[in-house]
């Protein structure tokens, strides 16, 4: 599976495109009332990104903008938003009232997910230190150096194939307001070439006291992950805890069940899984007043002749 739709929120506020640079933009909604999304064209630009992002300074009370997502840039699939990241901080001070950015808000159409170009993303984070939501598309490149961010609550990593070395940094980082972490771990095909241990300083807690929504998803280790997070001990404190989209098999979920009590979770999300009719019912069973999402999507799996099964996670290409 691909992405096939645009965000359609950020920040609780409804996504609005800026327009293009044929359109009027008289009319336009107030400035605090949208997710402005800026795009550029990935194909045979009429206007690039910074281009576009000029405009919209021009045409909108910055001072009062709340949540930005930046869409496509020229040649994605070939080039990282070093210029867009550059504009970004380099606008800062004409954006005091920021509190949550999407970078790479991008569509199959446009350029699939694991083959979006990026780069370190840290320097927004250093820019804006009011942030309270930060997400990022694309996995190649992709660098996440350990930061110190004391307002960031929502942090979204979306990738086919996410770098070890992000994995490693972000559970470097010092966060001690983040409440929210969903991170898209991929397949080693795409980059993905993390291991279970590398998640050890995120599943320990320690720089994340305020943890409440756990997401390691997507994920062709998602049996390894399982049995980690079965003894780890951030999650006594987790309300949510997401393992979707990945190749989670009876394996997993018998070490998970296996491990700490989890029914004090309000929700534990394992769609698009691999797990057996009865495996399902254990589950359903032994979480009895958790809302447990084990909708198993179009989770399917391939047969040689040699008896050799493939399992896909949900989003890869």
């Amino acid at each position: 599976m691909t992405i096939g739709e645009h965000l359609s929120a950020l920040y609780r506020l409804p996504a609005y495109d800026f327009p293009g640079p044929e359109a009027k933009v008289d009319g336009l909604p107030d400035a605090d009332a949208v997710a402005w999304r800026i795009t550029g064209d990935v194909y045979d630009a009429d206007e690039d990104w910074t281009g576009a992002f000029e405009r919209f300074r021009a045409a909108v009370d910055t001072t009062r903008v709340r949540a930005l997502i930046v869409g496509a840039w020229e040649e994605a699939y070939d080039s990282d938003p070093s210029d867009v990241i550059e504009a970004l901080v380099t606008a800062r001070e004409r954006f005091p009232a920021l509190r949550a950015l999407f970078l790479g808000d991008m569509v199959m159409e446009q350029c699939e997910i694991s083959w979006i170009n990026q780069t370190d993303v840290t320097p927004l984070l250093n820019a804006f230190p009011a942030l309270e939501e930060f997400g990022v598309r694309g996995g190649s490149g992709l660098r996440f150096p350990a930061v110190n961010h004391g307002a960031l609550r929502r942090l979204v990593v979306e990738t086919g194939g996410l770098p070890a070395e992000v994995v490693r940094g972000i559970g470097g980082s010092d966060l001690p307001a983040l409440e929210h972490l969903d991170l898209w771990l991929g397949t080693p095909e795409y980059g993905g070439d993390s291991e279970a241990a590398d998640l050890a300083p995120i599943l320990s807690g320690a720089r994340l006291p305020r943890l409440r929504h756990l997401a390691l998803r997507n994920s062709e280790m998602q049996d390894a992950v399982a049995a980690a997070i079965a003894s780890a001990p951030v999650v006594a404190r987790l309300e949510v805890l997401d393992l979707s989209m990945g190749v989670l098999t009876d394996e997993g979920a018998g070490a998970l069940l296996a491990g700490q009590p989890l029914t004090h979770l309000k929700k534990l999300d394992l769609h698009h899984h691999y797990l057996s009719k009865p495996f399902e019912e254990r589950v359903r069973q032994t979480l009895e007043g958790v809302e447990v999402n084990l909708d198993r999507g179009d989770a399917d799996e391939d047969t040689e002749d040699d008896g050799t099964v493939w399992r896909y996670v949900a989003v890869g290409e």
